[in-house]
């Protein structure tokens, strides 16, 4: 049986990967695709198609939209995005990442003003000029404040703990129908690492209705008995299944591509099954 990679991260936005590394690993891993959704961005995938075109790997061009619903993050795939919408995802972007950095840059001051001494210049040139909490919790692990970048959201960058004020979203909803206007499939990232069961099954009714296409069901960070449930909630809602390992190279260094944690294995088949809907 063959395998792919349908959630993947590159430098262009929170991974440590070029988008042709992430071709060359799928082609060591004898994958038969890999997906790059960026978050909020889509600046790599030209590079990654390219690298892709003489590759066995075929490259699935994603990106990856967080999004609100309610007071919850939800973060929506969008595969199968064409080059001729890329500038119009950049405009819908541009505002929220203006917003995303304003939150950045005031999260780092408060920090500093706690006496935290970062540079947030020196995190944003060390990322192709993206940044998220991520980084910066990498960046406060590397001056030696805290022992781990979970270690800085437990205890710095929650919301809880006055630090971090969230930028301004896109609503679920409307992220969803945009996908669908620019002819991508609309896929709900890792539904268990932001909603219970109950939130799950509240969200999805109206998710459908706007358009959304799948869910992923297969993601590393699933307990065996978390996977069983989220297939047999597609299979009520009628999403399609969709998996990938949400690779982001060093930054997330338990999490390798292709296999997630070692036991992940996501069939070619639901590419193929993603495929055909959107070229519905």
């Amino acid at each position: 049986m063959m395998y792919c990679d349908l959630h993947s991260h590159s430098h262009f936005s929170d991974g440590t990967c070029s988008p042709a590394e992430l071709i060359r690993q799928g082609e060591a891993l004898g994958l038969s695709a890999v997906a790059l959704c960026d978050h909020n961005t889509v600046a790599g995938l030209p590079a990654f198609m390219t690298a892709a075109e003489n590759s066995p790997v075929e490259g699935i061009p994603g990106v990856e939209l967080s999004t609100q619903y309610g007071e919850t993050e939800l973060h929506i795939l969008g595969l199968f995005v064409r080059p001729e919408t890329y500038l119009q995802i950049t405009n819908l972007l541009e505002d929220l990442l203006r917003a995303k950095e304003e939150s950045n840059r005031a999260l780092v001051a408060r920090l500093n003003a706690a006496g935290f001494a970062m540079d947030y210049e020196r995190i944003k040139s060390a990322s192709e000029g993206y940044v998220n909490r991520a980084m910066i919790g990498a960046e406060m692990t590397r001056l030696g404040y805290t022992e781990s970048v979970k270690a800085a959201f437990k205890e710095y960058l929650n919301e809880s703990k006055g630090f971090y004020v969230p930028p301004r979203r896109l609503d679920a909803f409307d992220a969803i129908r945009f996908i669908k206007s620019i002819g991508a499939v609309a896929v709900l990232a890792h539904p268990f690492l932001n909603l219970d069961e109950a939130g799950l099954r509240e969200f999805l009714p109206q998710a459908v209705e706007a358009g959304l296409d799948g869910m992923e069901v297969l993601y590393p960070k699933f307990s065996p008995e978390e996977t069983t449930l989220a297939e047999q909630i597609a299979k009520e809602f009628h999403l399609l299944p969709s998996g990938g390992s949400d690779y982001h190279g060093d930054n997330k260094p338990d999490i390798r591509l292709g296999v997630g944690r070692g036991d992940l294995r996501v069939p070619a088949q639901f590419l193929e099954d993603l495929r055909a809907q959107a070229k519905k």
